[in-house]
């Protein structure tokens, strides 16, 4: 139990949980007759002959089947919401940067505060990932939605949330975050009046647990630290409201019930939580520094071995030992495209101007790297132990072109002179007498 609130323990384990005692089937899934005349109906979240390793299906048993949860679905107003392929603006390549965006103080559900920032690949070809930000200042009274575009991991920033889903409840805080898989339907509600944060909607693969290679057994995200909420379900009769993001564009229907209404389920398809504060970072001991793939918390594979279709990567407290090292991250251009926040803190290679709340776009072959206080201060400092302490950023990685949407694009807090930090850096060069 954590705060009032229970849990499962354990990444892609196979759970079961009851909020009624006997609800759950014994040694069968779809008995004749369920146990208080509920409904047996499976979630899968993957083929159904995919490989076991990677199978993925829940069992639900429910008061009224989804198809009950059901009507005649019409399209309404997504608002900042956009779906890859998506191309409205045109930019050149070049790094990007953006502060933290104010809420223009509407009243805004979790739903209807959504902003998206960047997309990549194609939601419809299962490939690619969006970034969002949201900002909400009401719960969600009597709406429920699912998303059948992808995979929603939830980063909060500022302000605690509670996602009621079918499978129970998951409380989340700033340095935590939840991933509810595709179809699962919640509602969002602000213990604390308003919320604002980040979101990745993965189109790919599910998001899974990086392999440890050389590392071994132990270290980074240990899968005892995801936590899994048990049955809790509700009994509702009144008017609500039911959205559903399909193919790209948000519909919704009238229901007479609450659609959360599964009071036993069992299977390893469901949402999660994961306290970034627990992840385990390792680093380099004597000299250089190690790839940033050393802080990846989930990865979602592609069809290519190695290559992510994208990559939830964290930057937590730390401590910093290398001898005669540049320790900042280095100058770079890669084939991966990095968008960026900060939870709180700083980030060590960017102290001046990325602001907790902001965010940055690094898309692939673009170079990036340590601004020119960040390079003078890590060439000129004497290298004791030093600890990163009060720091938390993180990075949504694709091997995808990220596209800028039009909203993020006239934003005004697009930080219009921020590729130009290169500039600032300055010729070094002292080349040998007699050698020009």
């Amino acid at each position: 139990m954590l705060n009032g609130v229970c849990y499962n323990s354990g990444f892609g384990n196979s759970f079961e949980t009851e909020a009624l005692p006997g609800a759950l089937p014994v040694g069968r899934n779809s008995p004749q007759r369920c146990a208080y005349g509920l409904y047996a109906e499976q979630i899968s979240g993957s083929a159904f002959t995919a490989p076991r390793a990677v199978n993925a299906r829940s069992w639900l048993y429910r008061i009224r089947p989804t198809l009950q949860h059901w009507g005649r679905m019409e399209t309404c107003d997504s608002g900042d919401w956009r779906t890859a392929p998506c191309v409205e603006v045109e930019l050149p390549p070049a790094p990007m940067r953006w502060s933290p965006i104010v809420s223009d103080g509407k009243p805004a559900s979790f739903i209807e505060g959504i902003h998206t920032i960047t997309t990549a690949g194609d939601a419809g070809a299962i490939t690619g990932m969006a970034a969002h930000i949201y900002s909400a200042t009401r719960s969600m009274q009597d709406e429920f939605f699912y998303d059948a575009d992808g995979e929603l991991l939830i980063v909060p920033q500022q302000g605690r949330i509670r996602l009621h889903t079918e499978f129970g409840i998951l409380d989340l805080e700033p340095a935590e975050i939840a991933v509810i898989p595709r179809g699962v339907k919640f509602s969002v509600g602000l213990p604390e009046g308003s919320a604002s944060g980040y979101i990745c909607e993965n189109y790919g693969g599910r998001f899974t647990l990086p392999e440890r290679g050389p590392i071994g057994a132990n270290g980074l995200a240990n899968p005892r630290d995801f936590l899994t909420p048990v049955a809790a379900y509700e009994d509702a009769e009144a008017p609500c409201q039911l959205f559903v993001k399909w193919g790209g564009s948000l519909w919704k229907t009238a229901l007479d019930h609450s659609p959360l209404d599964v009071v036993a389920w069992h299977g390893n398809y469901a949402p999660y939580k994961y306290d970034l504060r627990r992840f385990s970072p390792v680093g380099p001991l004597l000299f250089d520094h190690a790839d940033p793939s050393i802080f990846t918390v989930l990865t979602a594979p592609s069809e290519t071995p190695g290559t992510a279709n994208m990559d939830f990567v964290c930057f937590p407290d730390r401590w910093l030992v290398a001898e005669n090292t540049f320790r900042p991250p280095w100058y770079h251009m890669n084939v991966m495209s990095e968008f960026m926040g900060l939870i709180y803190g700083k980030y060590d290679a960017k102290p001046q101007g990325f602001e907790p709340g902001g965010f940055s776009l690094h898309n692939m072959m673009v170079p990036h790297g340590p601004d020119m206080d960040a390079f003078e201060t890590a060439s000129q400092m004497e290298l004791e132990p030093q600890k990163l302490v009060d720091t938390m950023a993180f990075m949504f990685e694709t091997r995808l072109l990220q596209r800028v949407t039009r909203y993020a694009a006239q934003s005004p807090a697009l930080q219009r002179d921020y590729a130009d930090y290169g500039q600032k850096l300055q010729k070094r060069f002292t080349p040998p007498a007699g050698h020009a």
